[in-house]
């Protein structure tokens, strides 16, 4: 872009968009994608790029959603890309080890400052031991900071869904961490 040109108005869009959300829907797909911050940064690129080939007036009043949907579903393409290929090979990685690179792209806020490293490190293996789906909405929620509604759109689910899933994961950790057993843990659904 020539720098004595001044920038249109779609090109400013695209990047208040892109400093608005990119730290956000990075932190989100690295999880997604087991920790894998490369992989994560080229979803993030294509989003973007997507963004760019879109009509504005497409996505005008849902941008967070649609930018959070669109690398979600790379994501999870990917996934499955690699699924496919290593389905042959034994595992030689462990993608469980979440703790390394996704940890290092989590917040340092001054609540995340402020536990200690033992109750951070339970926190983290008990939202390693929830299922996908609640981890999800989780990070969508708390992360990327969206409604419940907009939370409903990336995922497909309905609205009152999303509320379950929160409400059961919050329930699961906050017990976990209390040391005290969940009433629903004997019943939960792993697929919930």
């Amino acid at each position: 872009m020539d720098p004595s040109r001044p920038a249109s108005a779609e090109t400013q869009w695209v990047c208040r968009a892109l400093d608005r959300h990119e730290a956000s829907l990075l932190r989100y797909t690295v999880r997604l994608l087991g920790g894998d911050v490369e992989a994560a940064r080229d979803v993030v690129q294509e989003a973007f790029v997507k963004l760019i080939q879109q009509d504005r007036e497409a996505v005008e009043g849902h941008l967070a959603p649609w930018l959070y949907r669109v690398c979600r579903n790379a994501a999870l393409d990917r996934i499955r890309k690699e699924h496919r290929m290593q389905t042959s090979l034994p595992e030689i990685t462990g993608r469980n080890g979440r703790t390394g690179a996704a940890e290092a792209t989590a917040g340092d806020s001054p609540a995340d400052r402020a536990h200690q490293p033992e109750s951070r490190s339970r926190l983290m293996a008990g939202l390693a031991d929830l299922p996908e789906r609640q981890r999800e909405v989780l990070r969508l929620k708390f992360q990327g900071d969206l409604s419940y509604r907009e939370i409903a759109e990336i995922m497909d689910l309905t609205v009152s869904h999303v509320g379950v899933l929160i409400h059961t994961a919050i329930q699961t950790l906050r017990s976990r961490m209390t040391g005290s057993a969940h009433p629903s843990e004997a019943k939960a659904n792993p697929s919930a």
